[in-house]
C-alpha cells in the first residue's frame, strides 16, 4: 500500500445540489504513505470542508475517498482507528487536568487498561506537561492547549494525522515546538495531512503541497518544484538608509517601483523587494539609484520565487504593492512641481 489516502472527483455543494453553494469542484490527489503534504489554499477555498469529508466530518455531495484501501463511506471504522485529527479550535476539555483529558481519550480509543496511564505519562513527558499534569486546561496558555490537542490526537500511535491549522496564534517557542514534533513524527512514518494559511510552515515541512482555490486544486508538487516552474517571479531586495543630510522620501517606494524593468516593488519590513524578468539588469540600476540619491546600500540580493509568490502567483492574490507610475504620470508630477 503507497497511498495513505485516494480522493476520487470529491465535492462538496452546500444547500443542495442545483441551487446551492460549490465548496469542493471534483477533486482528485493523493496522499504517499509517510509523506507530510501541504494543503494550501485562501480563506474560503475549500480546505476546512476538504479536510472534514476526508476525516467523515462530512459527507462529500459525491466522489470517494479511500484511506489505506479503504472506502471511507462503506468502511469508516477501521479508517478512525488509525487516524488522529488535531483541529483548528481546541478541542480539549478544559475543566478536566491534562492528565484526565488524555485517560479519557485513551479510553476512547480503546487501549488496554495496563497500556493506558504509561501511555498518558509518555505523553506529558513528550509534550513537556509532565508536571502540569493535575492542572485544569483551562489554567494552560495557547500553546499548553496546542501540545495537549496534539498529545490526544496521537496517544494511540495513529498511522495519519491530520493537523488544522496547527501554529497560528503561538509564540516562536511552542511553534517550534511543534514543527519538531511534525517533523519527529514524519521520521518514524507517520503521515500528516497539514492544512496551513502559513506558506513558510509548508515550505519548511512539507514533502508535497496542493494549492485549492475556489474549491479546485490548482497545483500539486514538491515547493521546489512548485517555486522551479515559476522562475519567472524573480526579484532583487533592497535595503536603503539615508545617509547623512539626505531623506529616503515616501520611504522611496515610488521611484524604486519607476526603475526600468520593475513590474511592482513590494516593502518587506526595511527592505524593498522589486520583481523583475531581469535581475541582472535591474541591480546596477539600483545601486545607481542609491548614489544619485545620496543613500546607503545596507544590503542587496537577488530572489528567486519563493513558495509564497509561487502561491500568489496562482491564487491570484495581491500584496500590498507600490504601481509601477508610467511616464505619462511622472510628467503631470512634474507640471504640478
Amino acid at each position: 500500500m503507497n497511498q495513505a489516502i485516494e480522493a476520487e472527483n470529491l465535492t462538496k455543494v452546500y444547500g443542495g445540489s442545483r441551487t446551492g453553494t460549490l465548496a469542493v469542484d471534483h477533486i482528485s490527489f493523493e496522499v504517499r504513505c509517510g509523506e507530510v503534504f501541504g494543503f494550501l489554499g485562501p480563506n474560503g477555498a475549500g480546505k476546512t470542508t476538504t479536510q472534514r469529508m476526508l476525516t467523515s466530518l462530512l459527507e462529500p455531495t459525491s466522489g470517494r475517498i479511500l484511506v489505506y484501501g479503504h472506502d471511507l463511506a462503506r468502511d469508516a471504522y477501521p479508517v478512525k482507528r488509525q487516524m488522529g485529527l488535531v483541529p483548528e479550535e481546541s478541542n480539549i476539555y478544559t475543566e478536566l487536568t491534562a492528565w484526565d483529558n488524555l485517560m479519557f481519550v485513551a479510553q476512547l480509543y480503546r487501549l488496554p487498561r495496563a497500556e493506558r496511564a504509561r501511555r498518558v505519562s509518555e505523553m506529558l513527558e513528550v509534550f513537556g506537561l509532565a508536571e502540569q499534569k493535575n492542572v485544569k486546561a483551562q489554567a494552560f496558555s495557547k500553546g499548553m492547549r496546542r501540545r495537549l490537542s496534539i498529545a490526544m490526537a496521537i496517544i494511540h500511535r495513529p498511522n495519519l494525522l491530520f493537523l488544522d491549522e496547527p501554529t497560528p496564534g503561538l509564540d516562536a517557542q511552542s511553534t517550534r515546538a511543534i514543527r519538531d514534533l511534525v517533523r519527529q513524527l514524519s521520521a518514524q512514518g507517520t503521515t500528516i495531512f497539514l492544512t496551513t494559511h502559513q506558506i513558510e510552515e509548508a515550505n519548511q515541512l512539507c514533502d508535497r503541497v496542493a494549492i485549492i482555490n475556489h474549491g479546485q486544486i490548482v497545483a500539486i508538487d514538491t515547493p521546489e518544484q512548485l517555486k522551479a516552474a515559476f522562475s519567472r517571479v524573480q526579484s532583487v531586495e533592497v535595503a536603503l538608509q539615508p545617509a547623512s543630510g539626505s531623506e529616503l522620501a515616501g520611504g522611496g517606494g515610488s521611484q524604486l517601483s519607476a526603475l526600468a524593468g520593475v513590474k511592482k516593488a513590494v516593502k518587506m519590513g526595511d527592505k524593498w523587494r522589486l520583481y523583475t524578468n531581469d535581475p541582472a539588469t535591474l541591480l546596477p540600476l539600483v545601486i545607481s539609484y542609491a548614489q544619485n540619491q545620496g543613500l546607503r546600500v545596507v544590503s542587496l540580493c537577488t530572489l528567486g520565487p519563493s513558495l509564497e509568490d509561487v502561491f500568489l502567483e496562482i491564487t491570484g492574490q495581491q500584496m500590498s504593492t507600490v504601481p509601477r507610475r508610467t511616464q505619462e504620470d511622472r510628467s503631470q508630477a512634474a507640471r504640478r512641481r
